[in-house]
């Protein structure tokens, strides 16, 4: 081939060369801006909390769609990874260490159980990225982890709210706890007798109980011989919540109940049926307490077949992830947390967002009464951050 014809085709290339090196940085910036921004979560897909799980994985689903409908955070969409817990504390250990494993997780939501959250807290620190999680043991957000990020209220304020409308609502002083004795229960079953004796009342009966338990019959005859007046509880499984409430009514004890949320979840309802009728609870969703948590409520019904949500806090912890991500203006962890901590007025299906230092978002309760199956709002009791 001649001198001159070699000089000719690389003339001809050179322009080619040039438009391929001005567009590589767009097209890599065109990659990046596809690239999606992963939200771990560990969920119970299996066992006894599958039910309740599925609403969970559901509800954050719901809100990345929603997210990413309006453009996605910093230009990409949002991806959940999820992983099974299989409702246990070592599941729940073994799912947050795959999903931190990963490293392409800029932050993660995880459990409702106060007893995995506990399990998962120290590779949390570890991990040294947000999560958010819906576990009401206050304890959680006071052992120095800054990591943590809840997005229901804790159980210093469920125990005010239940301890608030037995004393000045029902006009009741004779008081019987019955709570499961792993973390959650304990530390309900705690703030509820300090809840109480800043009202002047020892509770007359303190009752514990082991979770998976097949028969109350011994703790509902003490209940019933104690003298009490009214019973406040805590339990962590719907389907003790259930079998508790059936022999409540079997053995003839017959005074007002104010549970703790599970005794309005939806398959406490199914499964208790009108054994629970006229029990009332605090819950920290109700579709009737806020505009928000009615649109929440509204949409998800649309999104799944027409059933309803018995909780929002995965629904807000997408989204309170999603703005503090928007508002740092980055995927660096200390970035988000700082901008998490910031959140003010924050609108959620759970109530109103503001963090305070330690990493609680939400510092009060609704009270329900349910009315022959129905859930029915009756008032939200508000405490100052604690």
């Amino acid at each position: 081939m001649s001198a001159r014809l070699l000089r000719r085709r690389r003339l001809l290339k050179a322009p080619l060369a040039l438009g391929a090196a001005l567009a590589a940085p767009a097209l890599i910036r065109a990659a990046r801006a596809a690239e999606t921004l992963k939200i771990g979560m560990i969920s119970p897909l299996t066992g006894p909390g599958a039910e309740p799980g599925r609403i969970q994985l559901n509800s954050a689903r719901l809100a990345v769609d929603e997210v990413n409908q309006k453009g996605g955070v910093l230009g990409r969409p949002l991806e959940l990874v999820v992983e099974d817990d299989q409702t246990t504390n070592p599941g729940a250990v073994l799912a947050f260490s795959r999903l931190a494993n990963r490293g392409d997780c800029i932050g993660f939501i995880g459990s409702i159980r106060s007893t995995q959250m506990q399990a998962i807290a120290p590779d949390v620190a570890k991990a040294a990225r947000p999560v958010m999680f819906g576990g009401t043991d206050p304890s959680l957000t006071h052992m120095g982890n800054p990591w943590l990020f809840r997005c229901r209220p804790n159980d210093l304020y469920s125990a005010e709210v239940i301890a608030d409308y037995g004393v000045n609502e029902l006009k009741k002083r004779k008081w019987a706890i019955v709570y499961s004795t792993d973390a959650f229960g304990s530390n309900g079953m705690k703030a509820l007798t300090n809840a109480l004796q800043k009202r002047g009342i020892t509770p007359l009966l303190v009752q514990g109980y082991a979770n998976q338990q097949p028969d109350f019959t011994p703790i509902v005859l003490a209940l019933r011989g104690s003298g009490a007046e009214v019973m406040g509880s805590y339990f962590t499984f719907e389907n003790d919540c259930a079998v508790f409430a059936r022999q409540v009514r079997q053995l003839g004890l017959a005074i007002p109940w104010v549970g703790s949320p599970s005794i309005v979840s939806p398959v406490t309802l199914h499964l208790a049926g009108p054994a629970l009728w006229g029990t009332f609870g605090v819950a920290d969703f109700n579709e009737d307490s806020s505009p928000t948590a009615k649109a929440f409520a509204e949409a998800y019904r649309r999104a799944y077949g027409g059933s309803s949500p018995d909780n929002g806090w995965t629904y807000d912890a997408v989204r309170v992830l999603a703005q503090a991500i928007g508002a740092a203006g980055s995927t660096e962890p200390e970035k988000i947390r700082a901008a998490i901590i910031a959140i003010r007025d924050f609108p959620g299906a759970e109530g109103t967002y503001n963090f305070d230092a330690n990493g609680d978002g939400l510092h009060g309760y609704n009270v329900v009464r349910n009315e022959k199956g129905k859930v029915v709002f009756m008032r939200h009791i508000e405490f100052p951050a604690s």
